[in-house]
């Protein structure tokens, strides 16, 4: 195995030119005297400094000062303590001034290196004393036997010191990189349902909590007493074990493969950094060398690297230390593999784009692929100065100077360096917009090697994904970081940084930025907020089991009853053997076939047929069943209630539609407004200006022509398109970058919170403008057809998209040419304002038109999420104006917000000029509105419930036909009040076709003072969608909807955010999703695409329930029947409880001579495939229960109770009563019976069945010559045993059969209907 890669730490990537440049030092920094802080009238970052001198002539100076003392000391050291020296001037001593500052004079020659105050209030060092620097980290190297933490950092659990346990309700201390001193639970995920220790206690007391099985322990003990032995103990015991066997294996196995398929998402590896100690694994102290320039030193072969232009000179006060200690980072870093599941609390992780998040993480940096790989090619240090460069964050969009124009070499995507990372939140809360999460100043600015000073202190876990509270301290060492103690404000070597939820990146988060980020664990396993939303795992037991259960109890009391008839039939004091009580529990053992033992073992053999038919079938690839207990419940669904990211939309944004005003422009149609644009900003310098040639401005753009001949409407029409596209590529927060593909090719990419703006971006790019750079500061747009600039524009200002004011917009000053600059808003340029936003709010804010209210309402039929776009042209005084209320307004104390918006309403938000209403598209799943449309037909009542905002679900609700065309929506928002509650409650009463549209906060309200009344009109109503839900609420309402209705509900869905709802409902689908595969561990089954639930449903659902329901009627049937026999064997033996059938023609004729075609039943199928999808209304007749109900059950009885009674009758008259003669035709004309009866009840033959029959029957055939202890052989050799077998048989069966064709003749199923069609 290869060695673990190092870190390549790289230079600052803002350092200019002049490597003398920050050797600049202010004059006052020498003074002895401490200065005292600014005062008060004086701003903090004043422009006026004392002369500055060359910092380079003083640390010269030092140097040959010290030289006799120290020497110049080796390289390595004065190349580190540069850098610390640089690290110390460019950071404030307070800790606020981030290493390298993001502001505009970070790329100044002439900015200051140290602050201008030094620290606020606190007096400014003349120099730092050999006190401070040992306490700064690695400075002071300790010996391994006293560093807390050595190159024993990466040992086994096992090898550990003991740590004190956590405790989950108390705050937390972690720190960086470092083992913890308390022991926190593992990061692995468990779905499985049972432990070890767990297993046989829960599953035998599940097995034993059912009537029948509990009824068979208590015959079988009795069979342990001699006074009520009846044959063998094993007749009893063995059917009890073999049950009892079968089920535990199956829970064993079903289990087994979840924590088999757990330990596969357990064992994805994860990049780790590994934090030794200096002088572990490469950091090693080299031997002093004399002091040589930097050129010497590294040949000729190319320039000095900017970060080490301080690597030749050594810091005077280190030359001033007596003892010469040697000062190193505070660790070696290098990049370790882990599992998930080895994952620890104070882990840093390496995460790029594509990775899920393993745990709740603190993001500490976030480094740009692009500039890494730059700043390698520049630098490509040799091995032995490789653990002593410094890792500097470096942003894409700072290639040169901070001030670099847009447009030019430094312009990559911006934001990474700045502590930027977007994280997709879908897979948690179901919301598709993208989040912005930073890294704090404090470890953004520190080097990767230091980050092990840092300690993060944390709250309690809790399951608030949207709150987050805590603080990041950097300390002078790191055991100071590993320590408890708390340092106090005037600490010099503590600073701290509070942490929020914008901080934060929760498990089963998705980063979603080219960036690589650096995070730490904070919370791990169980205590991740994903898993404590995530309710336990429980054992689930179908709807049929418990039918079974209640018929159960029905045939145990006919025994009992049975019994007490006998025993008072003799007489209770009349007893020849017995007294009356024995005989009576006597006969509860002979009569114990009525509550059959093997139905359990049926059952669960047809349960696993039916997972097997489920996960071969090539209609639905990769279906897996991980509960293999209610299969039989996928046939008897009412309620679905499904997610919407990723399991009816693939959360994949098109722009589908654009109106201009009077024209519509969709689908094809695209092409012409690609020809208008190509046409609009087709601009060609004359020769005087092809150094700098013209940028297309709104004003220019409006007066160009669209071509030779072209008329006047479309002239008009073409200006209206490419002022549209304009507004379009401007308007929003989308970023630019590239990205490699799995070619290896760089591609073009966005990236943006929401996904709605880069599908709009993506669209203006291709219809021929595209957005080539973007920072804080301008933006610039490319012709895609010849790649040149063609509009630039300054950015002014900003105003954000939120869900109150649901619309975002900006201020922008056009550049009228290429290389001209708009520093001063004096200087020549267009101002405009641009504005999109939901029609709602920007009908009121454009001027008045005729048109927009007609076209949004059609898109919004169509489910297209629409946005209305305005501009307005601003002259300089008006900006000047705005700018400067704006800025007043933002200062205020009290009424901030409010100010704010008045202001820009009253400057801004008024008469603007409409553009046009774009129409975007939350792409569909497959199938998703045929497949909804024919689970409606079936009778399911679908509910969605997402995370996501109220406007995109209304959307995705109509686009998919949850909602049909012109269907009413009843919409409740943002509800706190109790009283307007029951105003909606009483609403929907009087109007139940309409669809109910509900947020979170809503509902909410309604489950906490009104839970029953809502209960009880939404489960009428044909649609409800709940959005801004919590994994909480959707879990709560699948619960409510069942205590309520008792009925079936089925969940689907394919996030983390999932797991609960899916787990608290009879029936869990877990779709696999593109990032997260934890709704699929724990769902009861699990597949790939929603349009596979249907065929899941209306064809393995409806198969699994009627083939259960008549293979348990059949074992019911074949118990029964016997138990009569027995019966009437009593009645005529004068009431003694003696057997008929004994020994192995009891355990036989369960067993060998009727199992195998009775099971072959779970083959059987009323209707094909394709009648079922053709007919979607069978499946809705299986929710009523008709297939096993107390009706079908009697009847059945009925059955039972004639043929035995006719079978035993018969045989007792035919032959003489208690003689081996009988009991040969009785129990041939028993076994021959249920097979006979299999055949008659099958609908559609499948040669299993056929083999099984005849199989069967030539068994019982050929095991007749070993049954000479319980038949008279001779006796069957005779023709008179022949036609006593046949007139029975036929008396048995003939009236049955007539029966059931004259029944399907006079009222004939549902699937006899469709099949003559």
């Amino acid at each position: 195995m290869p060695p673990p890669s190092q870190y390549h730490p790289s230079a600052p990537p803002d350092s200019p030119d002049d490597s003398d440049s920050d050797l600049d030092l202010d004059i006052e920094e020498l003074d002895p005297t401490p200065a005292s802080g600014p005062p008060a009238s004086q701003p903090k970052n004043t422009e006026r400094r004392a002369p500055r001198i060359a910092l380079r002539t003083l640390r010269m100076g030092g140097l040959r000062r010290g030289a006799n003392r120290n020497g110049y000391g080796e390289l390595g050291r004065s190349r580190a303590a540069g850098e610390e020296d640089a690290e110390a001037l460019l950071r404030d001593e307070d800790g606020n001034n981030p290493r390298y500052s993001d502001a505009s004079a970070g790329g100044r020659d002439d900015a200051p290196l140290l602050s201008e105050h030094g620290g606020g209030s606190g007096p400014r060092r003349r120099r730092r004393s050999f006190a401070a620097d040992t306490l700064r980290v690695g400075r002071l190297r300790l010996p391994s036997f006293m560093s807390g933490t050595s190159a024993d950092h990466g040992k086994n659990d096992g090898e550990e010191e003991e740590k004190e346990e956590d405790d989950p309700s108390s705050s937390r201390l972690v720190a960086v990189g470092s083992r913890q001193v308390i022991r926190f639970p593992p990061n692995s995920i468990s779905n499985a349902k049972y432990t070890a220790w767990s297993f046989l206690p829960v599953t035998l007391y599940n097995e034993f909590s059912f009537f029948f099985n509990m009824y068979f322990l208590l015959v079988a003990l009795s069979q342990i007493i001699p006074a009520l032995r009846i044959g063998y103990l094993s007749t009893y015991i063995a059917p009890l074990a073999f049950v009892l066997v079968i089920t535990l294996g199956k829970e064993a196995y079903d289990d087994l493969e979840r924590r088999r398929r757990d330990n596969e998402a357990n064992s994805e590896l994860y990049t780790v950094l590994q934090f030794d100690e200096p002088g572990v694994g490469g950091a090693n102290i080299r031997s002093r060398k004399t002091l040589k320039s930097s050129h010497v030193r590294k040949g000729s072969k190319r320039a000095v690297p900017q970060g080490d232009r301080l690597s030749d000179i050594r810091e005077e006060e280190e030359q001033m230390e007596a003892d010469g200690s040697h000062r190193f980072a505070s660790s070696h870093v290098q990049e370790i593999s882990k599992k998930s599941k080895d994952l620890k609390v104070g882990d840093v992780l390496k995460l790029s784009k594509g990775h899920r998040v393993p745990a709740d993480v603190i993001v500490l940096k976030c480094l740009s692929n692009e500039a890494a790989a730059r700043q390698q090619e520049q630098e490509a240090p040799s091995p032995e100065e490789e653990s002593l460069l410094v890792d500097h964050p470096v942003d894409p969009g700072q290639g040169g100077s901070k001030d670099a124009e847009p447009g030019t070499a430094g312009g990559a995507a911006e934001g990474s360096s700045n502590g930027e990372t977007f994280i997709r939140t879908d897979q948690l809360d179901g919301e598709t917009d993208w989040k912005l999460r930073l890294a704090s100043p404090l470890s953004q600015n520190l080097q990767i090697e230091e980050l092990v000073r840092l300690r993060v202190t944390a709250g309690k876990p809790d399951r608030k994904v949207n709150e987050f509270s805590g603080t990041l301290e950097l300390l002078s060492t790191r055991q100071d970081a590993m320590g408890s103690n708390t340092f106090g404000n005037g600490d010099e070597q503590a600073k701290a940084a509070p942490l929020s939820i914008d901080n934060t990146a929760w498990a089963n988060t998705v980063i979603a930025s080219h960036a690589t980020t650096l995070a730490v664990v904070i919370y791990s396993g169980p205590q991740t907020r994903s898993a404590l939303s995530t309710s336990p795992s429980r054992s689930k037991t179908g709807l049929l089991e418990y039918e079974i259960n209640s018929l159960t109890k029905i045939l145990c009391f006919l025994t009992l009853a049975l019994s007490i008839i006998l025993v008072a039939a003799e007489g209770f004091g009349n007893t020849k053997t017995d007294v009356w009580y024995i005989k009576i529990m006597k006969f509860l053992v002979l009569f114990s076939t009525i509550v059959p033992i093997s139905l359990r073992v049926n059952l669960d053999m047809g349960k696993s047929v039916y997972s097997w038919f489920i996960q071969r079938d090539p209609g639905i690839p990769g279906a897996v069943v991980r509960t293999s207990t209610i299969p039989e419940d996928l046939g008897r669904i009412e309620y679905l209630l499904s997610d919407k990211t990723g399991t009816l939309t693939q959360n994949d944004m098109e722009m589908k539609k654009v109106h201009v005003g009077t024209v519509s422009y969709a689908n094809d149609a695209m092409d012409e407004v690609a020809t208008y644009v190509r046409q609009g900003f087709h601009l060609t310098p004359s020769l005087n200006q092809v150094s700098n040639p013209p940028l297309a401005t709104p004003s220019s753009t409006s007066a160009a022509g669209v071509g030779v001949g072209a008329t006047r409407t479309r002239r008009e029409i073409g200006s209206r398109v490419r002022d549209v596209v304009m507004a379009l590529a401007l308007c929003h927060n989308v970023t630019p970058t590239t990205e490699e593909d799995e070619n290896g090719k760089m591609i073009n990419s966005y990236q943006a919170s929401s996904p709605d703006e880069i599908a709009i971006v993506k669209w203006t790019e291709s219809v021929g403008l595209k957005l080539s750079y973007r920072d804080r500061k301008g933006i610039v747009l490319e012709s895609t057809e010849t790649g040149r600039v063609v509009v630039k524009v300054r950015i002014l200002d900003i105003f954000p998209f939120t869900s109150e004011g649901k619309r975002m917009g900006i201020v922008v000053k056009f550049y009228e040419t290429l290389n001209s600059e708009t520093s001063s808003l004096n200087e020549g340029g267009e101002i405009w304002f641009y504005q999109k936003g939901a029609d709602t709010v920007m009908t009121s804010i454009v001027a008045a038109n005729d048109w927009l209210d007609e076209e949004t309402a059609n898109m919004a039929r169509e489910g297209l999420r629409t946005l209305v776009v305005g501009r307005k042209r601003l002259s300089t005084a008006e900006y000047q104006e705005f700018s400067a209320r704006y800025k007043e307004a933002s200062l205020a104390i009290s009424g901030r917000d409010a100010g704010v918006q008045a202001v820009v309403s009253r400057y801004l938000e008024h008469d603007l000029e409409l553009l046009g209403v774009t129409g975007v598209e939350d792409k569909l799943q497959r199938d998703v509105k045929p497949s909804l449309e024919l689970l409606r037909n079936a009778g399911i009542k679908i509910w969605m419930l997402t995370g996501d905002k109220v406007e995109t679900a209304r959307c995705v609700g109509v686009s998919s036909k949850l909602v049909a065309r012109g269907q009413y929506i009843h919409t409740v928002e943002k509800l706190r009040r109790k009283d307007s509650a029951q105003e909606h409650i009483d609403f929907l009463r009087s109007k139940l076709d309409s669809c109910l549209l509900i947020d979170g906060e809503s509902l909410g309200l309604f489950l906490t003072h009104y839970r029953t009344e809502f209960i009880s009109v939404a489960v009428k109503l044909p649609t409800v969608v709940a959005c801004r839900c919590s994994p909480t609420q959707k879990a709560e309402v699948a619960k409510l909807i069942k205590e309520y209705t008792k009925k079936r509900v089925c969940c689907i869905g394919d996030g983390g955010n999932d797991v609960s709802m899916i787990q608290a409902a009879d029936v869990g689908v877990g779709i696999v999703g593109k990032e997260g595969r934890q709704a699929s561990l724990a769902a009861d089954f699990s597949i790939e695409q929603f349009c596979h639930l249907t065929k899941l449903l209306v064809w393995h659902g409806r198969n699994s329930y009627k083939r259960s329901a008549k293979l348990a009627q059949f074992v019911i049937h074949r118990g029964l029947i016997i138990a009569v026999c027995q019966t009437m064997f009593s009645i005529a033996v004068d009431f003694e409880p003696l057997g008929l059938y004994k020994d192995w023609l009891m355990v036989g004729y369960a067993t060998i001579y009727t199992a195998a075609p009775v099971l072959s039943l779970v083959l059987d199928k009323d209707v094909d495939e394709e009648l079922a999808n053709l007919y979607p209304e069978l499946y809705k007749e299986l929710t009523e229960g008709r297939s096993l109900s107390y009706r079908t059950f009697f009847v059945w009885v009925f059955v039972s109770v004639y043929q035995g009674c006719l079978i035993q009758g018969l045989s007792q008259v035919l032959t003489e009563v208690d003689s081996p003669r009988m009991v040969a035709v009785s129990y041939t004309v028993l076994v021959l019976n249920e097979l006979l009866m299999v055949a008659v009840e099958i609908t559609t033959w499948h040669w299993v069945m056929v083999v099984s029959i005849v199989g069967t029957f030539l068994v019982f055939v050929g095991s007749v010559p070993f049954l000479g202890g319980y038949f008279d052989l001779g006796f069957l050799m005779e023709v008179g045993f022949y036609w006593r077998v046949a007139a029975i048989l036929a008396m048995s069966l003939i009236p049955t059969w007539a029966a059931k064709v004259i029944q399907r003749t006079m009222k004939p199923p549902s699937y006899r209907k469709v099949q003559g069609i």
